[in-house]
């Protein structure tokens, strides 16, 4: 069976996730790489885990966020749906079974915000990690920040934790913004497409979602 190890250390993912995430720094995106990959990867195979997913499950969870990003190699546009079918190409050639890659590029094609809407337990915990994962380390240029919204937000974020609450069956995201530098109303600005498909990834996987910023319930 192939494992998150397995694809973390396959030289070609490894060649496609630092090369997308170099074409996103010359376009002024945030980071995406190995960072972003595996933060990803290990935080959607906590969701399952502690949502108690069957093994195989969670180990496709985290293949699936760490391989997530990779379309951006490609274009940042439709990188979703361009990833899944590099995935396909990738995880062939390493001898994984046609059923799991499935549910992998199923995944990866439907996580981003504007296009995406979860189809499975491994694409709702995708879709959660990957948008959870805001932080000021993600910034690449922070004597910029002021200049752009993303940044700004991002930087300003100085912390960001995904909760599983399995007793009253909740997934809370708990976020620190640092209001001198961005108020909290323009993080619903950029990303309130985000906290709907995660909203709806926390139903499909039969939770309720709960947001807090800076110890207050938002949502």
């Amino acid at each position: 069976m192939i494992t998150l190890e397995d694809v973390i250390n396959n030289n070609t993912v490894k060649s496609y996730v630092n090369k997308a995430d170099d074409f996103l720094g010359i376009i002024g995106y945030t980071e995406h790489g190995e960072r972003h990959a595996k933060r990803v990867a290990h935080t959607a195979q906590r969701i399952l885990s502690e949502l108690e997913k069957p093994e195989r499950i969670v180990t496709l969870g985290g293949i699936s966020g760490f391989l997530h990003d990779i379309g951006n190699v490609v274009n940042r546009k439709y990188h979703a749906q361009t990833g899944a079918a590099l995935v396909h190409s990738i995880l062939s050639s390493m001898g994984m079974p046609v059923q799991d890659i499935s549910e992998v590029i199923g995944a990866i094609g439907n996580h981003h915000e504007e296009d995406g809407i979860p189809v499975s337990d491994v694409g709702a915990a995708l879709i959660l990690s990957d948008k959870s994962d805001v932080h000021r380390s993600r910034v690449r240029n922070p004597e910029f920040v002021k200049f752009d919204i993303h940044d700004r937000v991002n930087y300003a974020t100085t912390q960001s934790v995904l909760d599983v609450n399995q007793d009253d069956t909740k997934i809370i995201f708990n976020l620190t913004i640092d209001t001198t530098i961005a108020a909290v109303m323009e993080y619903f600005e950029i990303f309130l497409s985000r906290m709907i498909i995660s909203r709806r990834a926390a139903v499909f996987l039969g939770c309720k979602f709960e947001m807090i910023i800076n110890n207050i319930k938002v949502i």
